[in-house]
């Protein structure tokens, strides 16, 4: 069995996706039971993460206990912060488990995880020294500031040191970790792609069906780091309509900056729905002014057969063409972007192909099985 860890963001995100995805890998793929031990950052309140966060974890015999009941000869660990900690690895260790730490974001040196604060990219902590981020803030409470730069310096590598083996989502997420001066094992870091839900191997690419009514596509997080102003400045140039799925703490400044033009909100959606727009979308933007560790919306699009105008920043470079790719924060490119590519079949048809080679379930789970020691 394959016990997964993780704790809940107070804000939902692609992270919740992909365990969901990777737990069902594990099962169809893999061929083995998967279970998930959950805890939810928005039920411990101010006083429970701070103690969790500073002692390095609450409850670590409630892993044991798990690891030993279900028999699990793997614990995937994915966000521990702030109930788990170093002490939920260290006892799964003990009760006999491989212990796989899978690093999405930039948590283990950045307290918000993104390398991304007021308004622009940031790498001032590094390694044990985060008071960059208790300077700055970045929490947006002092003390909760505080408490996520001390436990960062203090159990950072404890942490680390109990993992048999590390995955990354990106090669660049593993290049910004080791600028970052993450205290990692390098030779036993490996990138692992999160896999997509229906990417077989089998078929040829069948590129999304024309639309008469064509629109440009963002799903994303309404956050200042995921530049969906820069899509409604870019869509209002190239006068193309344009369709935004999601939700986040931008949207009433969204809302005043796209009145006039033809932009829908629709919130967040579900899967069926989402499917649907992207079906129909002449293409989809990923504007990101931060370093995605991945780039899941725009890997989904991919998947769609949709040609995809986004940020060259992070990873995404590692997904499509360089045609493409603009600069983060340049509204005039991504509109140039937009008249090149939208409706270009053959660019979905490319897209679609060079998704699978990353994301195909088939190709992760091979590598998923030798990070979990090839049994």
């Amino acid at each position: 069995m394959v016990l997964f860890l993780h704790n809940r963001y107070r804000t939902t995100g692609g992270e919740e996706r992909v365990v969901e995805d990777l737990m069902w890998l594990v099962r169809e793929h893999l061929g083995e039971p998967a279970e998930l031990l959950e805890r939810d950052s928005a039920g411990l309140g101010a006083g429970g993460a701070a103690l969790g966060l500073l002692s390095g974890g609450l409850h670590p015999q409630e892993v044991a206990q798990a690891v030993r009941l279900g028999g699990a000869r793997v614990v995937h660990a994915h966000n521990l912060h702030p109930a788990f900690g170093w002490r939920a690895l260290a006892a799964a260790r003990a009760a006999g488990a491989r212990v796989v730490l899978h690093l999405h974001q930039y948590r283990l040196v950045c307290a918000i995880g993104v390398c991304f604060t007021r308004g622009e990219e940031c790498t001032r902590c590094h390694g044990r020294n985060t008071l960059a981020g208790v300077r700055l803030n970045c929490r947006g409470s002092l003390p909760e500031a505080a408490a996520y730069g001390a436990s960062l310096a203090l159990w950072q590598r404890r942490l680390v040191g109990q993992a048999d083996a590390v995955l990354v989502p990106s090669v660049f997420a593993r290049e910004r970790l080791r600028a970052l001066g993450a205290p990692l094992p390098w030779e036993r870091v490996e990138v692992l792609a999160p896999p997509l839900r229906g990417l077989g191997d089998g078929g040829p690419a069948v590129p999304a069906p024309e639309t008469s009514d064509p629109y440009a596509l963002v799903v994303s997080r309404l956050a200042v780091e995921k530049g969906v102003d820069v899509a409604i400045d870019a869509c209002r140039i190239a006068r193309m309509p344009l369709v935004i799925a999601g939700d986040g703490p931008e949207l009433h400044a969204l809302l005043e900056r796209a009145a006039g033009a033809d932009v829908r909100f629709l919130g967040r959606v579900g899967d069926a729905e989402l499917a649907e727009l992207r079906a129909g979308a002449a293409l989809a933007l990923a504007p990101s002014r931060s370093a995605e560790t991945f780039g899941l919306a725009v890997a989904e699009a991919m998947a769609a057969a949709l040609p995809v105008a986004a940020s060259r920043v992070g990873a995404i470079p590692e997904l499509l063409d360089a045609q493409a790719l603009v600069p983060p924060g340049e509204a005039e490119a991504l509109a140039a972007a937009i008249d090149r590519l939208a409706g270009d079949r053959v660019a979905g048809s490319r897209n679609l192909q060079r998704v699978r080679a990353v994301c195909a379930p088939e190709i992760v789970a091979e590598r998923l099985r030798a990070a979990y020691g090839g049994a």
